[in-house]
């Protein structure tokens, strides 16, 4: 009986020794490279795929002062609040089982990431509910933030959950930004939309700054400490990336928690700040989500908050917490997976997270309108 115990239990280890080792998690200044063919790719899908990027430059200016008034100049009162860094171009690399099949580019030029920020914050909020800091994503964000920003009839029903899905409809003004300023429809007079009766919490998506700069502000008010250093410390030096990162909020942006001055940051780079990082620290923190919140044996972030990103909200069936979807509207023509998730930003930022086939995309300054064309490439390269 000793015998046959021993036998299951050295079988159990070889497996469970045999399945971690079919996970390549690289060590910090370290990345191995394999070719596409050797893991199972067409090598030729992955060079079209690269060629593609590489020929399908974001078309906006490479100064993002510019790039952002430009971009953003039907908003009322835009100014850049926080800091920018002039881009470089087309970059980016491929991951199969974490190993690198493919890149192009400066891959370790540090640029503005603009919104995939909100990957990262939104990561930030599920470190906080894994460790007990906040009880439910149900729970209303006045009870955690009592300073006033949540009172009244209205903010008063706001969630985190509303806040992470972007359904909130907070009406306010934070940091010398009105909500309503942000993103404003681009029909109808001004007037109506800055008197308009904000929508019942919960609803409505909409893609809001203002507000998910609010979460930041409610997310340092419950770690009590820089956000920053929140990511840093449990995310981004576990899983071995550089000390090139940063996380930026906008120059007024500063409040006092516990008698400490800190800084709130931003969600991303719509008036400037927002995180700035290279291409492969990008990859490392795909990676992370790739394997479930997992590097190399160490769970950095819950299995359950990694699903939970991926969960359809209500309000927009291609979006989650702080993460895009393909599904729904935003759903990539011909490529049907719908389990794929990415993080997404302005001027063609994307993290793409690809389970089915075990890969990671990560693409910077790709034409916003071509990233589907160029994932519809990248899948194929797997069939």
């Amino acid at each position: 009986m000793k015998k046959i115990i021993l036998l299951l239990s050295l079988t159990a280890f070889i497996s469970a020794e045999t399945v971690l080792a079919q996970s390549y998690f690289p060590p910090r200044g370290q990345w191995e490279t394999r070719t596409p063919q050797s893991l199972g790719l067409n090598a030729d899908k992955i060079a079209e795929a690269v060629k593609f990027a590489e020929d399908n430059e974001y078309s906006g200016s490479v100064d993002s002062r510019i790039a952002s008034y430009q971009g953003f100049r039907s908003e009322p009162f835009h100014e850049l609040l926080g800091p920018t860094r002039r881009r470089g171009g087309p970059a980016g690399v491929i991951l199969k089982g974490g190993y690198i099949v493919a890149q192009w580019g400066d891959v370790d030029r540090v640029d503005m990431t603009h919104s995939v920020t909100k990957s990262y914050l939104s990561t930030t909020a599920g470190l906080a509910f894994d460790k007990g800091l906040i009880g439910d994503v149900h729970e209303k964000a006045g009870n955690y933030v009592w300073d006033g920003t949540y009172a009244g009839e209205h903010n008063s029903k706001v969630t985190w959950e509303m806040l992470l899905n972007q359904s909130s409809a907070w009406s306010g003004e934070l940091f010398g930004l009105k909500d309503w300023a942000d993103r404003p429809p681009r029909n109808g007079g001004l007037d109506d939309w800055k008197f308009a009766k904000p929508v019942e919490p919960g609803t409505v998506m909409e893609y809001n700054d203002v507000r998910v700069n609010l979460l930041a502000y409610s997310l340092l008010h419950v770690w009590r400490k820089p956000l920053p250093q929140v990511l840093k410390e449990h995310i981004m030096d576990p899983i071995g990336a550089s000390t090139t990162w940063r996380w930026f909020g906008y120059d007024h942006a500063w409040v006092n928690i516990d008698g400490v001055k800190m800084q709130s940051v931003t969600g991303g780079g719509h008036s400037g700040g927002g995180v700035f990082i290279s291409a492969m620290d990008h990859a490392r923190f795909g990676l992370l989500f790739l394997n479930e919140g997992n590097w190399n044996g160490q769970q950095l972030i819950s299995k359950d908050w990694v699903r939970s990103v991926q969960i359809s909200s209500k309000p927009n069936a291609s979006y989650g917490y702080m993460w895009w979807l393909n599904r729904g509207r935003r759903k990539w023509r011909g490529v049907d997976d719908e389990s794929i998730y990415f993080g997404a930003g302005f001027g063609g930022n994307y993290v793409v997270v690809d389970q089915k086939n075990d890969m990671v995309i990560v693409t910077r300054w790709l034409e916003p309108s071509k990233i589907g064309e160029m994932m519809k490439i990248v899948t194929a390269a797997s069939n």
